[in-house]
Parts: structure tokens; C-alpha cells; sequence
């Protein structure tokens, strides 16, 4: 059986380590922010000094780091932009995200020779659209979040071969046309194609009449709450088969404001189930289970599969509530490994001698492990470690820790 080529598994980071540890756990490429022109303003972001460490640390291991320059511009924007894309002149990412015409004739003028893709906030819904940005010399477009299979199988009918689709295939909805949302600005002065959106499409609403003010009518859909404009998210890791055969050449997880835990875990099950794919489709069949297990264990708003299907109907919106299904607590990943079993790290969330932690390995498994000792950065015994981002000594009673694996702690 003829397969098409193996597609790209592009994720999110919010920071150097984060994008790090999404290279380590199987990410073909990352999407990373400067500190200007992303759309995404309340992400860590990166520095230009962590966006070279980046872009070496993926091209060392062969990868690919990508940087979004997609806000849609002001005129106040334009000179800073050109300044930006000078120095990823000398930066050389794999490529730009760009959703702004006016910024992609800086791109043209400045800095030609790295690649643009063409953002998702430029509405993509047509192959006219598609052909459009390749005349232009782009080299890939993200598609619209309103396009069904059937659609981007006809987009990929009428391109080039070698023009890419790059489709999210995991991550939040937006309530909006792609992303398109006045809301955030209107509300709380932030605005979302600016990169700074609140989500109070999230938020909780209830309805008043004229002359009963202060009386809160809550909007319900059968008694089960308010939350009317509250999507779930979009996971379609069961459906890596129909995605191939659409001709989708990367496969996007949103997420650059997620955890490094959400980025390992996700990014360690996509990888699988493509490469189980590729090796033989029915190992990814009989690895369905797992891989539904894995992506549930990060923090979710529930899943559907979005417009993949056709127009999403009543059960891709919840009802209930806005929380997130909460995922495992992230308490920092392993760095080097030192004398005596003992490895170097940075603690995110507190945790002491005696517990039992969970060990995310890169190749999908996961072990069972104790802290059996822990000691600070001079050598003196220690049993937990207190303080956020204090670097220390770690060892537990497994043979096969080794760096970059996670450590997350399950919660009940």
C-alpha cells in the first residue's frame, strides 16, 4: 500500500524549555513567539538570545523551529516589524508565520530566503486562496479551522504536490471565524488579533430584563448551565488515517501558552500513533486505546473532532461548566545525570523524599518511580525542595531515568 509521505508533527512552545522538551518528546518542529508580532502576547515568549538557543537545538537534532510574525498589523506596527524580520535575518528560522499582507511585503523586501507560511488568521477556506499565497511565494498555508476533510482533500487535488497544508489537528476552538474575535477587545481592552485575547467567550453570562435590573436570568440549554459559547476541544489523534489521506503535510497542536507537561504528553502520543501508523495501520488500531488514554490524561475541555466531519452540532459545545479536565502536576524534567544515580534539576512544583512520581520517557513509556533522595546544589541532604526554580539533586529507585524524561505527579 502506497503512503503519502510522512507528515511533519509541529508544537507549540511558550518558552526554550518548553520547546526543548517538545524536540526531545517527538516534535518534527516547533512554533515558538518573539517577544513582539505573535499572536499569542500573555505566552512566556522568547528572548533573541533564546530564540538562537532554539534554533541550533532543533537544527542539531535536524529539526525545525518556526517563529510567528502574525499579528494583523497597525500602522505603528510596520517599522517595528521591519526591525524584527533584520534580525531573523541573521537568525535564520525554518520559517515565518505571517497573516498580514502588508507584513508579508516586509518578508519580501527583508528577508526572502527564509520561508513564510501563510497563518490561519488569513481565513484559508479555498483553493483560490491557496493558490493565491503560492503565486505569492509562499510555501505553506495553515487552513482554516472551518474546513472539513473533504475540503482540504479538494484543496490538495488543485495545488501543487509540493505546496504544504499545515492543519491543527489538536488543541482549543475558538468560538469565532478563525480566530477572527472583537470580544476580548471590547470587554477588557485586550485584543485578540493582537495577541492578547482573555477567552470571555469561557466566561459564565446571564440575562437581564430592562426593568428588572440586578435580576440574573442564567442562560440555560436544558437546565445544565450557561456556558454558551464554551467549544471543546479539538483531538483527533483516532483519526490519524483520514488526516494522511487528505494530503495534510503538518499536523499542528495549538497551544503556546500550555505546560511542559501538556507539550511532552501530547507531543509523545501524536508521534507514536504516526509512526505505529506508518509502521503498519493495524498496530495504530490496536494502539487507539492508549494513545485516547495519554491525551486525556493533559488538561482538556473535553474533545471532539471540530469541522473534520462537517459543521460541529450541539455536542462539540459544553454545557456544564468552563473548567478544564486537569492534568497530572508537572514537577520539572531531568537534566544531566551526575555521580551516584543522582540527576541535576529545576523544581516547578514542589515535591519531597518518599513520593511516588510518574517518569514520562520520550518513547511513550511511562515507570513507576520513588524519590529515594534528594540533596541541593552544595551536596547537603534535603527532603523536599522547597523553593520554585531552585536547582538540585534528585535520584530514584529506577535503572532507566535518564535526561529529558518528565516528572509528573498523578493527582486524584
Amino acid at each position: 500500500m502506497h503512503m503519502r509521505k510522512k507528515p511533519e508533527l509541529l508544537m507549540p512552545a511558550s518558552c526554550l524549555e518548553v520547546a526543548k522538551i517538545a524536540l526531545q518528546f517527538g516534535a518534527d518542529a516547533c512554533y515558538i513567539g518573539g517577544e513582539a508580532f505573535g499572536l499569542r502576547a500573555k505566552a512566556k515568549n522568547f528572548t533573541k538570545e533564546e530564540m538562537q538557543e532554539a534554533i541550533t537545538f532543533a537544527h542539531d537534532l535536524g529539526k525545525k523551529i518556526y517563529v510567528t510574525a502574525n499579528i494583523l498589523a497597525h500602522n505603528h506596527d510596520l517599522e517595528g516589524v521591519r526591525a524584527y524580520f533584520e534580525e531573523m535575518k541573521q537568525m535564520k528560522p525554518d520559517a515565518l508565520i505571517i497573516s498580514d499582507p502588508g507584513v508579508f511585503a516586509i518578508w519580501k523586501e527583508v528577508c526572502p530566503e527564509i520561508a513564510v507560511h501563510i497563518s490561519t488568521q488569513a481565513n484559508n477556506v479555498n483553493y483560490g486562496t491557496f493558490l493565491f499565497w503560492q503565486g505569492m511565494g509562499a510555501s505553506r498555508v495553515v487552513t482554516g479551522r472551518e474546513l472539513s476533510l473533504k475540503e482540504i482533500a479538494e484543496i490538495r487535488e488543485k495545488i501543487s504536490p509540493t505546496f504544504e497544508i499545515e492543519t491543527f489537528v489538536h488543541g482549543a476552538m475558538c468560538i469565532s471565524y478563525s480566530g477572527r474575535c472583537l470580544l476580548s477587545n471590547f470587554m477588557t481592552g485586550r485584543d485578540a488579533n493582537q495577541g492578547a485575547c482573555t477567552h470571555p467567550c469561557r466566561w459564565k453570562y446571564a440575562l437581564v430584563e430592562e426593568t428588572r435590573p440586578g435580576e440574573y436570568f442564567p442562560i440555560e440549554e436544558n437546565e445544565r448551565g450557561s456556558f454558551i459559547m464554551n467549544s471543546k476541544d479539538l483531538c483527533m489523534i483516532e483519526h490519524i488515517p483520514d488526516l494522511i489521506a487528505a494530503g495534510i503535510d503538518s499536523f499542528k497542536v495549538e497551544g503556546r501558552m500550555k505546560s511542559a507537561l501538556y507539550v511532552a504528553t501530547v507531543a509523545r502520543a501524536y508521534r507514536k500513533a504516526i509512526d505505529d501508523y506508518y509502521e503498519d495501520p493495524s498496530i495504530y488500531e490496536k494502539n487507539l486505546p492508549w494513545y485516547r488514554s495519554e491525551v486525556s490524561k493533559c488538561t482538556n475541555r473535553q474533545y471532539c473532532t471540530g469541522f473534520f466531519y462537517g459543521k460541529p452540532g450541539a455536542d462539540a459545545q459544553i454545557y456544564e461548566n468552563s473548567t478544564y479536565v486537569k492534568e497530572g502536576t508537572y514537577l520539572g524534567y531531568l537534566h544531566e545525570a551526575v555521580e551516584n544515580g543522582y540527576f541535576l534539576m529545576e523544581q516547578k512544583n514542589k515535591f519531597s523524599v518518599g513520593e511516588e512520581i510518574t517518569l514520562l520517557k520520550a518513547n511513550g513509556e511511562s515507570v513507576t518511580a520513588h524519590v529515594t533522595a534528594m540533596k541541593d546544589i552544595d551536596g547537603i541532604p534535603m527532603e523536599a525542595c522547597p523553593h520554585a526554580r531552585q536547582m538540585f539533586y534528585v535520584k530514584l529507585d529506577v535503572a532507566n531515568a535518564a535526561a529529558w524524561d518528565v516528572l509528573r505527579r498523578e493527582e486524584v
